[in-house]
């Protein structure tokens, strides 16, 4: 089983969402007690809600790039973002961090 690296935080209760459908998904194609093998990097959403009223987007794609990162340096053989508007940023995070990033779009 792979391991999914989240960014998580954006907010905290969309995290959770990401989380528990995910771990659904598994139980339900692989039965029992399966779970996902998952690790979550949750960001202080109040510091990046500044930075989006801000427009400061190239601020924001550099910390989005350091948290995936630090979920590659963690093992994650992918990585998910836990929410709808940091998506604006995956192709440039994809990229600098090196590992595949499932976009919602797909």
């Amino acid at each position: 089983m792979k391991t999914i690296g989240l960014i998580g935080g954006l907010s905290w209760e969309s995290s959770a969402v990401y989380y528990r459908l995910i771990n659904e998904i598994v139980r339900a194609k692989l039965g029992n007690t399966h779970s996902a093998q998952s690790i979550m990097y949750s960001v202080n959403f109040a510091e990046f809600e500044k930075l989006q009223h801000q427009g400061k987007w190239a601020e924001l794609t550099e910390l989005m790039i350091d948290a995936g990162m630090r979920l590659k340096r963690g093992g994650a053989d992918f990585i998910v973002i836990c929410t709808n508007t940091m998506h604006k940023m995956a192709d440039e995070v994809e990229e600098q961090v090196g590992i595949p990033l499932l976009h919602i779009a797909c």
